[in-house]
């Protein structure tokens, strides 16, 4: 496994960790004064101060990309699949202007909230068939575009209104089915606060391999949990061993970085640059 303890080179900071302390500008600037070389930027806060300006800050700054979040939310209306379809093109052609090595894919879950204003449904077997379909279709495009597609299991937490895809197990069977050949078009993001607890965890990292791992995220799991959403703990404060976790992820081939996202209510009202400051360090004792 990588020693991290003396430089901070295989951090990437994901966006989401710091969105409330300033627009994707600020924090792009931030990273580059910290000496973090990798960012992973959210299409919102792309959006926000457009992709041209984005881009050209990426460029100026040095600055790298270990993933674009996020394309999918694929479950929704049959009237709506031409407005999923576009809306999933569009992730993946900013992900290539943006010189992002994968497009992150949040799946989605039940119709209603994956696109709002959908007819509610409980239907959970027809989301996934929806997401599979979803997926498949992206596929064509993004091979045009070369840009792999990396499908993010999230916690079973999150299957109504996130994601219907809650396992490495389920998100390799995607990736077998869509992609047999393994051709590196298609694989998946581990964030360890989703799957930590999967007692297939090690078998699936070890079927994913070099090929199939286009993504790590790290963050840790706090107990007890005050939200859902919005209470991740910084690595090191919660239950998650993530050095095993990066260790069995790094044996079956993933030398990418190590992808910091933190949904936090608590790191939100800290410091731009105290947090980073935080996860430089940890990143490098704890991660």
């Amino acid at each position: 496994m990588r020693d991290f303890s003396g430089d901070h080179r295989w951090l990437s900071i994901n966006t989401a960790t710091v969105r409330k302390q300033g627009d994707l500008l600020q924090i792009f600037d931030a990273c580059a004064r910290h000496g973090i070389r990798a960012v992973s930027p959210w299409r919102d806060q792309v959006a926000a101060v457009g992709l041209d300006r984005a881009v050209r800050a990426v460029k100026e700054l040095g600055l790298e990309l270990s993933g674009y979040c996020r394309g999918g939310m694929f479950p929704a209306d049959p009237d709506r699949r031409a407005e999923v379809r576009d809306d999933n093109r569009r992730a993946v052609d900013e992900a290539v202007a943006l010189g992002a090595p994968c497009l992150v894919l949040v799946v989605g879950g039940l119709p209603q909230f994956s696109r709002p204003g959908s007819p509610p449904s409980k239907d959970i077997a027809l989301a996934r068939a929806q997401v599979e379909d979803g997926i498949a279709e992206l596929l064509e495009h993004a091979r045009g575009a070369g840009m792999p597609l990396a499908i993010e299991p999230l916690h079973p937490m999150y299957a109504a209104d996130r994601a219907c895809v809650n396992t490495m197990g389920h998100a390799l069977d995607l990736c077998d089915r869509l992609d047999p050949q393994g051709t590196g078009a298609l694989g998946v993001a581990l964030d360890v606060y989703h799957v930590w607890w999967d007692p297939e965890l090690e078998a699936q990292i070890r079927r994913a391999g070099k090929s199939r791992l286009c993504a790590f995220h790290v963050c840790d799991w706090l107990v007890p949990t005050a939200d859902l959403l919005e209470d991740r703990g910084m690595m090191g404060d919660g239950v998650i061993d993530i050095p095993m976790i990066r260790g069995r992820v790094e044996a079956n081939g993933f030398q990418g970085y190590s992808e910091v996202e933190i949904f936090s209510r608590h790191w939100w009202t800290r410091p731009l640059d105290e947090v980073l400051s935080v996860c430089i360090e940890r990143h490098r004792s704890s991660v």
